[in-house]
């Protein structure tokens, strides 16, 4: 069977057999597009605002919350007269629901109840200015915060949200706003005041030097007061006054060119020890009297932030363990809802369970049933504590110590020589020592 050849013909034949597709034929009428009515110049009245805001709204969560707190317990904080001030409620309202959208400054929260509907609603279209708001939250909002937590919790507890029966504390560490690098140490404070007290200590044995009257007299006042304070100091120190004006009252009386000389080299000795007096050692000691009062018993604060303390984090994001101004924050929590907490100076949160829950027992809130914390609380102070007297127990408690979960290992429980180590033998020892100490 030969091959047929295609030829031009053939080619043209083999076309003309498919159909002809007609083109789509457009429509010669023009469509003009269409959109809903829209006029933003039109008048529009709103009769009810919050028709406008979803059902489960944190909105009307905040404003449930809020109108929950009797009135008597917000109204105490008004001493009354006056021009009218905006109702305390509102304020709360609007407060804490910029702080659920993450606004925490006055003006951002002013700039939310102008522009936010679920805001203008709490607010009732009132519009306070960022001072307004900035007065209540720093000054009476900070009296009421307290009681007003209170309030809320007893309310939970009403409401059969939480029961106080098992209380979950943990803590947690927050960095304080302030310059890492403005610390203050103890220690080295307590160098420099020891440095400063050896100074005077010869200040004033050269005043002794000087005169033998002077000399009794500065002997006194530093074997009355040893540690040399502030009203120690001033005391020599208007003795020192009174001796050179003595002297310059004697210089503008005396005639002889020598003897004027001679009684103002004197002056100037009597000059060296008081101007040390009252330009270095008076300042020097109040500052150090000013930074102990603020160490308390801590061992350091940051001069930005003095109720900050500098803490060593594991967490740091620089891995080279950096200390920086942080906070301990102890919070108990119960049902996913935070039932009370603290805020600490303390680094580790051993030392902070029982200040913790001292300042619960202190509050209208019921004491839990039963305390659960990790092993970072297990301390013989803490379980003491605890349990309480005999006649009085505190709380149940469920806190494992610091090598319980060690212990339960097959390898320490073979060991020998682990066991004889163990947290058991080592209080025992303590308890001992304790005892022949008193």
């Amino acid at each position: 069977m030969s091959n047929q050849m295609i030829t031009t013909e053939n080619y043209n034949t083999q076309m003309t057999l498919f159909p002809e597709t007609e083109e789509k034929k457009l429509s010669k009428r023009p469509l003009a597009p269409t959109f809903k009515p829209y006029d933003n110049r039109q008048i529009q009245v709103i009769f009810d605002i919050e028709a406008l805001i979803p059902e489960h709204h944190v909105a009307r969560v905040v404003d449930e919350m809020v109108e929950s707190v009797p009135d008597e317990l917000l109204f105490s904080h008004y001493k009354g007269g006056g021009r009218s001030s905006y109702h305390p409620k509102m304020m709360l309202k609007i407060i804490l629901y910029a702080y659920s959208q993450k606004v925490y400054s006055c003006r951002g929260i002013e700039k939310l109840i102008k522009e936010n509907i679920p805001a203008m609603w709490l607010a009732a279209m009132q519009q306070p200015d960022f001072r307004t708001i900035n007065e209540f939250r720093g000054e009476r909002m900070k009296s009421l915060m307290d009681e007003l937590f209170e309030a809320m919790i007893l309310k939970l507890i009403e409401e059969n949200y939480i029961t106080m029966e098992n209380y979950f504390l943990d803590g947690t560490k927050m960095e304080a706003n302030a310059n890492k690098y403005s610390f203050m140490w103890k220690k080295s404070t307590s160098k420099l005041e020891a440095k400063l007290r050896e100074k005077i200590q010869e200040t004033l044995q050269y005043i002794q030097e000087l005169t033998q009257l002077e000399a009794r007299t500065a002997q006194k006042e530093a074997n009355e007061d040893p540690e040399i304070t502030e009203q120690n100091l001033e005391a020599i120190a208007q003795k020192l006054e009174e001796k050179v004006e003595i002297l310059t009252e004697e210089i503008e009386q005396e005639s002889d060119t020598k003897v004027r000389k001679e009684k103002r080299a004197e002056r100037k000795k009597w000059k060296k020890p008081l101007k040390l007096i009252r330009e270095n050692f008076l300042p020097r000691l109040a500052t150090y009297k000013e930074q102990n009062e603020i160490f308390g018993d801590r061992n350091s604060y940051s001069k930005t932030d003095k109720d900050a303390t500098f803490m060593r984090m594991k967490e740091d994001h620089m891995k080279n363990g950096q200390l920086k101004p942080w906070y301990n924050v102890q919070i108990g929590t119960e049902n996913q809802f935070i039932l009370f907490y603290t805020i600490h100076q303390r680094p580790t949160d051993t030392r902070c369970f029982i200040p913790h829950l001292e300042k619960l027992a202190s509050t209208s809130l019921p004491m839990p049933k039963t305390v659960i914390a990790d092993a970072g609380y297990g301390s013989e102070e803490n379980y003491v504590y605890a349990i309480g007297d005999e006649k009085e127990p505190r709380f149940d408690f469920l806190i494992p110590y610091g090598s319980y979960v060690q212990e339960q290992t097959r390898k320490y429980k073979k060991d020998i020589k682990m066991r004889k180590t163990g947290p058991i033998v080592k209080r025992m020892i303590v308890l001992f020592a304790r005892m022949e100490e008193k």
